[in-house]
């Protein structure tokens, strides 16, 4: 990451090289491990135990958390454009205003989960320290599901097909001019861009999946640190030391190339210190749940010292010494087999399965087929002196028919793991979903 802008009479490039990437990571407060303690009992928020609720769904499990008593003020601030209302949440008394958004991607909900936590803490734990720091010196503002519409279809884009995120400039979506507004009109000094990624992704050059990408986005090509983006690197930081305990490895930095269309690279122009948090993947979490208690403890540490000012001074490199995001694994390689068509001879040949929801392992389409020996996944299945047998697959939603075996790249993943060409004696079946019943064999 070239760039010759510069921070404190060092150049960005630099900051990294200058104070080590290997710089000890500090321990979390003490209060964060009582909080992680209490998450499951107290703070978890009811009816979100999966990620695919719709924006109703949402509300319905939300707003009982945000009474009026309890220091909530919920005001509508525009509508989609299917019209469904876009809502803004306020708690706090105090002078430093901040600004949450979450869901401006409709499929990445797990920031959402993790605002209603926050809710509950905020609401039912009055006397709570960090509760009463927050109280007294934050304003938080919150706009959570403010894609409802992709939401509603669990899709990235809205339902015009426009990408939110990439809708700062223009302004032509209702839900990008309602966020906008909001900001222009609280001119918060804290901004937090709540999104997920790609499970996929790996933290650096290891093989080791990216559990939570961190970013303090750039104002301009240059890719410099002024004040604003100072504050969002040193926050940023926090979030690395309050999550290390829990992820070591697996938090990385996405990449700071500069986005004149996006609301993070914008809000920070705009003079908002911005930290963009991605949720990526965790093995054995297909419903993120484990991702959303590291969003909640993440948000309540970043919060805490943007409430006292403790951010400051915090050492740039416990951010910038993060890797990047590296490589993109695929879902599942079935390595070593041989597929077995209708009509046609046996051919060896890898098999590269990716899913739709990958975690969950929904969704299953062929990305590729041929000598993958090279290849990396997320999984590996040795499927040697096996047979790929393909199946029909389920038909199309309004389709009358099935569509027939095969096993082409693009089409969707049906087959038979079995020991013979016929698939009759069979030891595994893949039938676009993974069966939570027949998992993977070792």
């Amino acid at each position: 990451m070239a760039t010759t802008a510069c921070t404190h009479g060092v150049p960005s490039s630099d900051i990294g090289e200058q104070t080590s990437a290997a710089m000890p990571v500090p321990a979390p407060p003490a209060w964060l491990d009582d909080l992680d303690r209490r998450y499951d009992g107290q703070l978890r928020a009811p009816g979100l135990e999966t990620r695919t609720f719709s924006p109703e769904q949402w509300w319905e499990a939300a707003t009982p958390l945000l009474a009026e008593d309890r220091g909530f003020a919920v005001e509508e601030v525009g509508s989609s454009v299917e019209g469904r209302p876009l809502r803004h949440v306020h708690w706090g008394n105090g002078p430093t205003r901040v600004l949450l958004w979450s869901q401006m991607h409709g499929d990445e909900s797990t920031a959402s989960m993790a605002l209603a936590d926050l809710f509950r803490f905020l609401g039912e734990h009055p006397d709570h320290p960090v509760v009463a720091r927050l109280r007294e010196r934050t304003s938080l503002h919150f706009l959570p599901v403010m894609n409802p519409d992709g939401a509603a279809r669990f899709q990235r884009r809205n339902a015009q097909g426009i990408d939110v995120n990439r809708d700062a400039r223009a302004l032509a979506t209702p839900e990008a001019r309602a966020l906008k507004a909001l900001r222009d009109r609280l001119e918060p000094a804290y901004g937090f861009n709540l999104h997920d990624q790609d499970p996929g992704y790996r933290a650096g050059d290891s093989d080791l999946g990216t559990a939570i990408a961190l970013l303090a986005p750039p104002f301009d090509a240059d890719r410099g640190v002024n004040e604003v983006r100072a504050r969002a690197i040193e926050v940023a930081a926090v979030i690395r030391i309050a999550l290390e305990p829990h992820v070591s490895g697996r938090i990385a930095r996405w990449d700071d190339t500069f986005n004149p269309r996006a609301f993070g690279d914008l809000m920070t122009q705009w003079g908002t210190s911005t930290i963009l948090i991605e949720s990526g993947g965790i093995e054995g979490d297909p419903e993120k749940q484990a991702l959303r208690r590291l969003n909640f403890l993440a948000l309540a540490a970043a919060l805490d010292v943007i409430a006292d000012g403790s951010h400051a001074g915090t050492p740039h490199a416990l951010y910038s010494g993060l890797p990047e995001n590296g490589r993109v694994f695929p879902d599942l390689l079935i390595r070593g087999g041989s597929i077995a068509a209708p009509g046609l001879p046996p051919v060896r040949a890898d098999v590269l399965v990716n899913f739709e929801h990958p975690l969950a392992e929904r969704g299953g389409t062929i990305a590729d087929i041929g000598d993958l020996e090279s290849t990396k996944a997320r999984h590996a299945l040795d499927a040697s002196d096996l047979f790929i047998v393909p199946i029909e697959a389920a038909p199309a939603p309004g389709a009358e028919s099935r569509t027939p075996a095969g096993i082409a790249v693009g089409g969707p993943a049906y087959f038979h793991l079995s020991r013979d060409a016929a698939g009759s004696d069979i030891v595994w079946t893949l039938a676009g979903d993974v069966d939570p019943q027949r998992p993977r064999p070792d």
